[in-house]
């Protein structure tokens, strides 16, 4: 059995990694082979190249790196192709593999599309076209396989990583001790983002509504993760900006990574939406969500109906209702924000009434996704796994 995998970043490396250990433990002689990382290349994949290769965002970034990017998609294609393999596994970086899947898959290869686009989310239309490149598509939440039929894509919901990895019933206490959080004062985390862009337009919004609850809660700490070097160097320019940093200083403190950590440790999460709200969901986290982007594509994104969401959070995507507080555009003003955190740090029930919602969410997601990925895999090869015990 042969196996082509492709990752382009850290999380879809170790969604690989995890896919990789279950495929063998179902095809024991199974040779893998792609584009990985350091977990990928520890699971047994042969990386024909790293997967920083692909980590490239932002317009202005890909069109610099586009010709050595065109360069590893041109020999990637040529490499799989000789190698025969029996399945062909692009996981996530859809700008990447699916133009790779569908190549492949005109030519009689088998493609599997790991982690489906945002398609609940805006462009609905996109599943037709993913479902030209994959002949299955992997899902982790449970909505998007309903998406795809109507377009009659083969798509299955395998469940989500992040929900096997978290604890149902995170401790917070040992969770403050061991990040050093004085356990009897309050605890805001703040997460403007990991990307500089990001930070630089969220982050001076945040650290005002962070200054206003501090006046009402002179006992706060506020505690920030920074997951890399360039956030790290983005937010502190932000703070050296900031017409409140010194009344900020004293209470600010700035972690190194953690940031799962602190928001089990936190009394409340005050985030930009994406994959964090998940995090903050799974740590079973009162939060307030925010986010905004240029006035011009908010309008352009809205005016061609690309986006049709009612509830932005994934928290209130998948419960589809309102749990969180979401603040997005104009309403992403530090007074709002500061209102809505106030009000989640001085109301004790909030944490009752959110819990166990958020618990019912997470035993949703949390389905073993590595094995039931490698299941869904499994049904397209031509060879059936072995007995599992």
């Amino acid at each position: 059995m042969r196996i082509v995998l492709v990752a382009g970043e850290a999380s879809g490396d170790l969604l690989g990694a995890g896919l990789i250990a279950e495929l063998r433990r179902r095809y024991p002689q199974a040779r893998f082979a792609g584009i990985g990382g350091d977990a990928m290349r520890a699971a047994g994949m042969e990386t024909w190249f790293d997967a920083s290769e692909l980590a490239v965002m932002g317009l202005s970034e890909v069109l610099r790196h586009l010709p050595r990017l065109l360069r590893v998609r041109r020999s990637l294609r040529a490499r799989a192709l000789a190698w025969r393999p029996d399945v062909f596994i692009g996981i996530d970086a859809p700008d990447f593999n699916l133009g790779v899947e569908k190549w492949l898959k005109k030519r009689g290869v088998r493609t599997v599309h790991y982690v489906s686009p945002s398609v609940w989310a805006w462009r609905e239309k996109r599943a037709a076209k993913i479902g030209r490149s994959a002949s299955r598509v992997l899902c982790l939440f449970p909505m998007e396989p309903a998406i795809y039929a109507k377009h009659r894509v083969d798509a299955r919901f395998v469940g989500h990583p992040l929900a096997d990895e978290m604890p149902l019933d995170p401790d917070r206490g040992d969770m403050r001790a061991q990040l050093g959080l004085e356990p009897n004062r309050p605890v805001l985390a703040l997460l403007p983002g990991s990307r500089v862009g990001e930070i630089e337009r969220l982050g001076p919004t945040f650290l005002a509504a962070a200054r206003r609850v501090l006046e009402e809660i002179p006992n706060l700490q506020i505690v920030v993760p920074i997951p890399n070097t360039a956030a790290n160097a983005a937010f502190k320019r932000v703070l050296v900006a900031h017409p409140d940093a010194d009344a900020l200083r004293p209470s600010l403190r700035m972690l190194v990574g953690n940031a799962r950590r602190l928001m089990i440790a936190s009394d409340v999460v005050l985030l930009a939406s994406g994959t964090a709200t998940l995090e903050a969901m799974l740590a079973k986290r009162p939060m307030v969500v925010a986010y905004k982007v240029a006035p011009m594509t908010y309008a352009l994104v809205k005016g061609l109906g690309m986006l049709k969401m009612k509830n932005y959070s994934l928290p209130n995507v998948l419960a589809g209702e309102r749990l969180v507080p979401e603040l997005m555009q104009r309403e992403c003003t530090p007074e709002k924000l500061a209102a809505a955190t106030l009000e989640m740090l001085r109301d004790g029930e909030a944490m009752a009434r959110i819990e166990p919602r958020f618990r019912e969410l997470h035993l949703q997601l949390r389905q073993g996704a590595s094995a039931r990925a490698a299941d869904a895999v499994a049904g397209l090869l031509p060879s059936p796994p072995i007995a599992l015990a």
